[in-house]
């Protein structure tokens, strides 16, 4: 996610996936950088996949911290890359568990349309919970986007 990743991206690919980019970085980094090294060589709007760690939860203390400890365990390990860390500085968290979208239903459609204001084109959504009953949940969510 760094600028020249992005302007070979806009320059010569499709688009771009992103990994841990929240709606902050989206706006002020990857959508500019990407749309102007597109445009300078006349190549159409790149897309922008966002790939956001979900939860969907039933609101209650012990599902949330359930879904805040999976996403601790699967995302830890963005935090010892530097470019992640800076993705991580610009959104103003520590941790990269706290970009995981994680809530109920209405919460997670609002931070997940969050992204799609911020330019991202697409989500491309990674579940935190495997359960299927719990999958149902995420996938209600994601067909009201």
């Amino acid at each position: 996610m760094g600028p020249k990743a992005l302007q070979a991206n806009g320059e010569l690919a499709d688009g771009t996936l992103l990994a841990l980019a929240g709606p902050r970085t989206i706006a002020e980094v990857i959508v500019p950088n990407i749309g102007w090294a597109a445009t300078a060589r006349g190549r159409p709007s790149p897309r922008v996949i966002a790939m956001v760690s979900v939860a969907v939860t039933a609101g209650t203390d012990t599902d949330t911290e359930t879904a805040r400890s999976a996403a601790a365990d699967s995302m830890g390990i963005f935090e010892m890359v530097p470019s992640y860390q800076k993705v991580m500085a610009r959104e103003g968290v520590s941790k990269a568990a706290q970009l995981a979208v994680i809530g109920t239903a209405e919460s997670v459609t609002r931070q997940l349309r969050a992204h799609l204001d911020a330019g991202a084109t697409e989500i491309a959504v990674v579940p935190l919970q495997s359960g299927a009953g719990d999958l149902r949940y995420v996938w209600d969510v994601v067909a009201t986007l």
